[in-house]
């Protein structure tokens, strides 16, 4: 390629000059007048080649490249060189759209780093317009600030600028400086050109943009990942069913700003904490893991709990600059004797929950935040309390409870809280956790915070749930009870059950067709007491099932405290009789070996006995 090239195009019908390499060492420019017939046809054919080829490996280079940065300067070169300009430059529209930023540059100064107003001068006239623009004497033109050549000594005579566009979108744009070949005019053939390679250039911009926001997210994605198992490595394992204490932590995304913690010790005694962290995000996350490490070190020679949280305080403080605060519930349980020692850092209160006469009792929060100020819960630390157990479950939540969103759409809330601890209560501990979480969890969605619960029991005075496995044996006249759960009748707590059927049938080790079969029965049932029993109540009611094994068989009961029913008038429809409906009962019979009403205990409305036997002793 020769520096100083006029650029003649194709020979489309109504162009009117052209340039050739010979003309330019003659004669500087060309009569506007002149003729195609007055060149000769191997020149324009040559000058067209160039032309041609120019377009085509720029544009290559432009859209290979996963690093415009590498070609964007030496492209620069190029087109100066062969358009015949002192100078050219590359300027980016900045993310927040206020500026142009010269990215990369040829010529006698540097200006990388440059900025100019997004809507002043002349580029911000070709990317507001969208337009290229020529300017074939500065001086002449209005939009010319000359700012650039005030800061650096360099003299701009005459411009041409081509925007860099996607679609409907404006990266910057390309502006060539200063021709000096020729006549020293640009040429609308010189715009042409460049303007199809800044076409190229936009689309290589875009390209990187893209590829680099491709990888930004997998990288993210990856240490997300990290976090999220560092996260959960953080968390106790699962307790065995006779350990007084259990906890489930559920993210609202990758990561979670919620924890809890169980730590036994020596003697017996177990530490415990639940703690929710200020903010969303990773900067959450990475505060959780600190404070959590802090609470697990900290405890081992901690006196009470009060002192423990002072402790970890005045360690957050220290490092803490984000502004950011930790809400925390520490304790100490004694099982022996039932007590806890409990000290509330600004966190939801806890609620004891009396099993034997359904009562609840909230614990406020009697200390600020943790990390807000050193020393701030003074020279005693944070003030505890104690409270017996007595035989009851003491729940500790975030607010990813009480805030989540309910099947029916509103806010859970305390009442809500209550009401599912409540339904809930005869389950064993991990069931009981995972069903009131789930009762928020909506299928398919996430939850919008992070949702933390632990429960701490006193075993050695509260119900039990589940058996023992040593306890269940094959002798026939052995009546074991397996499982107890107590519901709302309504139609989104039939999961519930589902999943208690599913418990008790694991418990027998029962197969799956088994499991499904008296999944169906106790499905039927407990909709039958819904839209049959509770009917005529106001505000429904609740239904009560029991699941026991008896010698070779698994009994259920299912218990309503509605009007008594006629065992007369229910009946199964004959099968020939097709019509919607009234195929429950019959559904029921055939997949259990019994199914009847029996006297039912007192204050009970109803109670519906269930027996299949056991697929071990099936003949």
């Amino acid at each position: 390629m020769v520096s100083g090239r006029s650029i003649v195009p194709a020979p489309w019908k109504g162009h009117s000059s052209a340039m050739t390499s010979a003309s330019v060492s003659k004669s500087k420019s060309v009569d506007a007048s002149q003729s195609l017939n007055q060149v000769k046809p191997e020149a324009i054919e040559s000058e067209i080649k160039d032309y041609l080829g120019l377009v085509a490996e720029m544009t290559r280079e432009f859209t290979s490249s996963l690093d415009f940065s590498v070609v964007e300067k030496s492209a620069l070169e190029r087109i100066a060189n062969y358009i015949g300009a002192e100078a050219a430059s590359l300027f980016l529209v900045t993310d927040a759209g206020d500026s142009l930023i010269c990215s990369a540059c040829w010529g006698p100064v540097d200006i990388t780093g440059v900025a100019v107003p997004v809507d002043s001068g002349v580029v911000g006239r070709s990317v507001s317009t969208r337009k290229g623009l020529m300017v074939r004497d500065t001086s002449k033109d209005a939009d010319f600030g000359g700012m650039v050549d005030d800061k650096t000594g360099f003299t701009t005579r005459s411009l041409l600028v081509a925007p860099l566009m996607t679609g409907r979108e404006c990266l910057g744009a390309i502006e060539i400086i200063n021709r000096v070949e020729g006549d020293g005019f640009f040429s609308h053939q010189d715009l042409t050109l460049l303007e199809t390679l800044a076409g190229a250039a936009a689309l290589a911009i875009n390209n990187y943009r893209l590829t680099e926001k491709v990888v930004q997210q997998e990288r993210d994605r990856h240490e997300l990942e990290l976090a999220a198992e560092i996260q959960r490595d953080l968390l106790p394992n699962t307790a065995p069913l006779k350990f007084p204490i259990h906890g489930i932590n559920i993210p609202a995304r990758s990561v979670s700003g919620d924890f809890y913690d169980i730590l036994p010790l020596p003697d017996g005694r177990i530490w415990f904490n639940v703690g929710d962290v200020s903010g969303k995000g990773m900067n959450a996350a990475l505060l959780m893991a600190k404070t959590s490490s802090l609470f697990r070190c900290l405890a081992k020679s901690a006196e009470h709990p009060g002192q423990l949280l002072n402790a970890i305080n005045n360690e957050m403080c220290e490092t803490n600059s984000r502004g950011m605060f930790v809400t925390m519930v520490g304790g100490l349980f004694d099982p022996k004797t039932g007590v806890v020692r409990l000290t509330n850092a600004g966190h939801e209160p806890p609620l004891h929950f009396d099993f034997r006469t359904e009562r609840f009792t909230s614990i406020p929060a009697d200390g600020p935040p943790l990390g807000i100020a050193p020393g701030i819960a003074g020279p005693e630390g944070f003030p505890v309390t104690e409270w017996k157990l007595a035989g009851g479950m003491l729940y500790i939540f975030t607010d990813g409870l009480t805030e989540a969103t309910t099947f029916g759409g509103g806010m859970l809330g305390i009442d809500g809280v209550r009401a599912l601890i409540r339904d809930h209560a005869e389950q064993a501990p991990e069931l009981r956790l995972r069903n009131i979480s789930g009762a928020v969890k909506l299928p398919g969605q996430s939850l919008r915070d992070d949702l933390t619960l632990l429960v701490v029991e006193d075993l050695d005075v509260a119900r039990e749930t589940i058996e023992s496995p040593e306890t269940v044996t094959n002798t026939a006249s052995l009546h074991s009870k397996i499982l107890r759960l107590r519901v709302a009748a309504l139609a989104d707590r039939l999961k519930l059950v589902r999943s208690a059927v599913e418990q008790a049938a694991q418990f027998c080790e029962c197969p799956e067709s088994w499991t499904f079969d008296l999944k169906m029965a106790v499905d039927e049932a407990c909709q039958n007491i819904i839209r049959h029993a509770y009917a005529k109540k106001p505000g429904g009611g609740d239904i009560v099932i029991e699941f026991f094994r008896e010698g070779d068989s698994m009994i259920v009961h299912l218990m309503d405290f509605a009007d008594p029913v006629d065992p007369e008038k229910v009946r199964s429809r004959d099968l020939s009789d097709i019509r919607p409906g009234g195929l429950g009962v019959h559904l029921i019979r055939s997949v259990c070996d019994e199914a009847c009403f029996v006297r039912p205990p007192p204050g009970v409305g109803n109670l519906f006995k269930l027996t299949k036997r056991l697929p071990n002793k099936i003949d």
